[in-house]
C-alpha cells in the first residue's frame, strides 16, 4: 500500500503541525497519537478508519470543516477515495494523555 506523505510545518514545544498528502489508496499506516490534535481537511473525500480491533469506518472529511480526537487515538487512515486527499493536522503538544 503506498504511504501517505507527511511535511512537518511547524514544530515547537507547543505543537506540531503537519501537512498530509495522499495518493488514491494512500494510508498514514497504524499510528497513536500522544496529544490531542486537531484536523483540517485541504482537499476533502472518503476516507476509511481502521481502529485497534481491526473496524473499519468510513468517513467524509470536509474541506475547511475541522474536527478534534484525545489524545490515544490508534488507527490506520486510509483514502478510499479516487482523487488526492489533504489535510493538516495540529497537534497539542500542551495536551498529552
Amino acid at each position: 500500500m503506498t504511504k501517505a506523505i507527511p511535511t512537518i510545518h511547524v514544530e515547537n514545544d507547543h505543537v506540531r503541525v503537519t501537512e498530509w498528502r495522499f495518493a488514491p489508496g494512500a494510508a498514514t499506516g497504524w499510528h497513536r497519537h500522544d496529544f490531542d490534535y486537531v484536523i483540517t481537511p485541504v482537499i476533502g473525500g472518503e476516507v476509511t478508519l481502521v481502529d485497534g480491533q481491526g473496524n473499519r469506518t468510513p468517513f467524509t472529511m470536509v474541506p475547511g470543516t475541522s474536527y478534534f480526537r484525545a489524545a490515544g487515538v490508534e488507527h490506520d487512515v486510509i483514502n478510499g477515495d479516487g482523487g488526492e486527499l489533504a489535510f493538516v493536522e495540529v497537534e497539542l503538544k500542551g495536551r498529552s494523555g
